[in-house]
């Protein structure tokens, strides 16, 4: 396997949130939801007599997404006809843009955690991003087919990088930042379930000993940054063995068998497409004035890597847990929400990417939907100021949590109903460590014999005898104290 080395490439298909489509005052519904052909117009269905007129917002929506990723935004940009013939485009061809994109030669750093090694920062070249037509969407049925036009012409933004990908790990890095990107800009909810989102890579293998690239494959529809990962390392072995057993890998296209964990040949490519591109001739050259794309950056919002270094430079949050944080636009929001609301900001992170992503993680609920949970960052930022506050220590605050991700009560209505306030009254303190200290004469013995070790084990007991409430750190003083009382 070191002999050999994945050469990945990306493309990445991203419907706009616009409110109309690419090319008509069409309105965009959610082609899921939504009931079959509701959303449709004449230009969407290809009918005879029509004519497109650009959707001005698609356009600065794709400019927003060339500038945060560091592209150039050439003056001049021009729609083609890309020809194809399939049931889910109704002209028989695909309105995209060929030679003249929106948008060239980015580039995005991602960070990279490999599977074994250290983690380090690989630049990934972007070699255009172009705007298009979504197509409609087939459901195969026995006998037949059905096909929904509500998609037909929504506005889409496809995102081609360079071959600079070289792992699973790298991929996956690579598609959370994109996503999270276009979520931040409010340009895609990154929502790939629904296909709003699309990954595809096209993957080959590269020997040590080899001076040029090999056959490559592409694999379509993948509805998950985790199956891109998945198909990846699928797809990479397998061509190797290919390789290695004498036989050679063929130009197809592939499918993701996400019951079985393998890629599935669709269908093998013996020559290139021929989609016979040539400029749109009822839609014009596209002059992008240098102002037009200054006003654009103006109004970039906040992005990830600003955010970060935000987070890092003015509340003191390490590099990793600033990262964990943006990476889904939704996190951040709900961490800034409890920040504003007085909670501590290495306490909230600390809880947060804990205690709050560990029920998340049991429940099945995505970090990206952490606005769903009955907990309110109000209400959490109520736990923290207890705990920091010293009304609760973490052992009953981690209670008090569990039981606001099930009611959805406010912590304090928590606390007082089940009497879970921390015990810092001195007096109950020292009566609970002597009882335990009194009931435990060996364990004693043994600790002022020089068994240190032991004290960790009282101090659980003295912590149980106060109902898991008293206060870690007047307990612990009180423990030593009583002990030192104790030595001869």
């Amino acid at each position: 396997m070191s002999d050999w080395k994945p050469i990945i490439g990306l493309e990445v298909h991203a419907e706009l949130l616009t409110e109309s489509k690419m090319f008509s005052a069409c309105p965009v519904v959610d082609s899921v939801e939504a009931a079959p052909n509701t959303a449709v117009d004449p230009v969407s269905l290809g009918l005879p007599g029509t004519l497109p007129v650009i959707n001005r917002k698609a356009i600065e929506f794709g400019m927003m997404v060339g500038l945060a990723l560091n592209c150039e935004i050439p003056p001049f940009n021009q729609f083609a006809r890309k020809s194809y013939f399939y049931p889910d485009l109704p002209k028989g061809y695909q309105i995209s843009q060929y030679d003249r994109p929106l948008a060239i030669n980015g580039y995005v750093d991602v960070e990279v955690t490999p599977e074994t090694g250290d983690p380090y920062t690989k630049r990934i070249r972007i070699r255009r991003a172009h705007l298009e037509e979504d197509t409609g969407k087939l459901t195969h049925i026995p006998g037949g087919s059905l096909v929904d036009y509500n998609r037909a012409g929504v506005p889409l933004l496809e995102i081609v990088t360079e071959p600079d990908v070289n792992s699973a790990e790298e991929a996956e890095a690579f598609g959370r930042k994109l996503r999270a990107i276009l979520q931040y800009l409010g340009v895609n909810n990154g929502d790939m379930s629904k296909g709003v989102l699309r990954m595809e890579p096209n993957i080959s293998v590269m020997h040590k000993t080899d001076t040029e690239f090999r056959t490559r494959t592409e694999v379509k529809n993948l509805n998950s940054i985790r199956n891109v990962f998945r198909a990846i390392k699928a797809e990479t072995e397998r061509q190797i063995k290919l390789w290695e057993s004498g036989d050679s890998v063929k130009q197809a296209t592939l499918g993701w068998d996400e019951a079985k964990q393998r890629v599935v040949i669709q269908r093998y490519k013996e020559t290139a497409d021929e989609y016979r591109y040539f400029p749109e001739p009822d839609l014009p050259v596209l002059e992008v004035s240098r102002e037009w794309v200054e006003q654009v950056r103006k109004n970039l919002p906040e992005l990830p890597d600003a955010k970060r270094e935000r987070f890092i430079r003015e509340l003191g949050l390490s590099e990793y847990d600033a990262s964990v944080l943006v990476m889904d636009q939704a996190v951040a929001h709900y961490y800034e929400e409890v920040l504003a609301n007085g909670a501590n900001p290495k306490s909230a992170a600390n809880w947060m990417m804990g205690n709050l992503f560990s029920l998340m993680n049991a429940n099945e609920i995505a970090r990206e939907d952490i606005e769903q949970i009955k907990i309110s960052a109000k209400q959490f930022a109520a736990l923290l100021k207890l705990v920091d506050g010293g009304t609760l220590n973490r052992g009953t605050a981690t209670t008090v949590l569990n039981e606001m991700w099930t009611t959805g009560d406010d912590p304090a209505k928590i606390v007082e109903a089940q009497g879970l306030a921390q015990v810092s009254d001195t007096g109950a303190i020292s009566a609970a460590v002597d009882k335990v200290l009194a009931e435990n004469e060996k364990m004693v013995a043994d600790y002022l014999g020089g068994k240190d070790k032991l004290l960790g084990a009282m101090m659980g007991m003295c912590m149980k005898a106060l109902g898991g409430k008293g206060d870690p750190k007047v307990v612990t003083e009180a423990l030593k104290a009583a002990l030192d009382a104790r030595r001869t």
